[in-house]
């Protein structure tokens, strides 16, 4: 599994940081999302792929794979 933010979409409303601090966390200066974590670990994805499908205007994206 490999996870992406579009940050020039995110609307900063911390959902993903607050559901996976291991994997999302929101920047000081203006709560823009950022993935700590690009590749979590396994016991991770449910909640990885949970974020994803909540975050209000799809930025973050998740990529499944064979290899992950």
């Amino acid at each position: 599994m490999h996870i992406h933010a579009n940050q020039s979409i995110c609307a900063t409303s911390g959902q993903c940081a607050e559901s996976v601090p291991e994997v999302f966390v929101e920047r000081d200066e203006d709560g823009v999302v950022v993935v700590r974590e690009p590749h979590p670990p396994a016991r991770l994805w449910q909640q990885v792929r949970g974020a994803a499908w909540r975050c209000p205007v799809a930025a973050i994206t998740v990529t499944e794979s064979l290899e992950s």
